[in-house]
């Protein structure tokens, strides 16, 4: 499955299996206008903006903003959260590895865990560079996935790791080091910060079903008989090592940002 066709296929249902949320994006977004010195008039762009998630509370403060995704899915789940698009907001389906617009022409960009998915990484720093204004920042950013979530996905992969039709793929970090080592060496300032840390909790019978519904990328490294048949082996897992599906799991999640300034 193409990285396009996936987020189609989950795009309804997107913000529900993550664990982002409305309040936690405002709190989010008051600490990046914080940390940028925004005035009314500083821009923003997000790459991969998928469901607006992350960036909405900007569009609904007024500032102007520019999100670009792949899927024109993702983008209709966006769409579907305002009551028409507001004059501020413009988006564009688009592959990220190209940014359709001026040089020095934006204020901030922000990228949420979507490097990885992007063919060519230091094709796409590229086109960050160029398009930050000589005082801009580039916030790299991830919500950490909770070790409760973490401990109960290392399960279900191991189960897949048994299946030989499974296919994993080589990388699906954020590119850390290699981000940091790309914006040092063309002479931005850096620094990281936890925007915000928030409990999140899920029955394992609330995670099992979004696995079902095959929610995130991991779910689609095995074709669909294979991927049904560990899914079953893995409900029984999760029936003995839990004790019952109504157990509650329940840790923090962190709203990281890996701050880079042209300043």
């Amino acid at each position: 499955m193409t990285r396009a066709n996936y987020y189609n296929a989950i795009a309804p249902i997107y913000d529900q299996t993550r664990w982002m949320t409305d309040s936690v994006a405002e709190d989010v977004a008051d600490f990046i206008l914080a940390l940028v010195n925004a005035t009314p008039n500083t821009s923003f762009l997000e790459p991969g903006v998928g469901t607006g998630l992350n960036i909405l509370p900007l569009v609904k403060r007024g500032y102007p903003v520019t999100g670009i995704d792949i899927s024109p899915e993702m983008l209709d789940q966006f769409r579907q959260k305002l009551q028409q698009i507001p004059k501020n907001l413009t988006l564009m389906q688009s592959d990220a590895s190209t940014l359709s617009l001026p040089d020095a022409s934006i204020d901030v960009v922000l990228t949420v865990h979507m490097i990885h998915t992007v063919a060519n990484w230091q094709l796409f720093l590229d086109e960050i560079d160029r398009v930050l204004k000589p005082q801009g920042f580039y916030l790299n950013a991830q919500w950490t996935t909770p070790p409760a979530r973490k401990k109960f996905e290392s399960h279900f992969k191991t189960i897949l790791s048994n299946y030989p039709e499974t296919r994993t793929p080589k990388r699906v970090d954020n590119l850390i080091e290699e981000i940091d080592d790309y914006f040092h060496h063309k002479g931005y300032q850096a620094n990281y910060q936890i925007a915000k840390q928030w409990t999140v909790a899920n029955t394992v019978a609330e995670l099992l079903s979004y696995y079902k519904s095959r929610a995130y990328g991991f779910c689609w490294w095995a074709p669909d008989d294979t991927f049904r048949r560990a899914m079953a082996e893995f409900e029984s897992f999760c029936a003995d090592h839990y004790d019952s599906l109504a157990t509650e799991l329940s840790s923090t999640a962190k709203f990281e940002i890996w701050v880079y300034n042209a300043s």
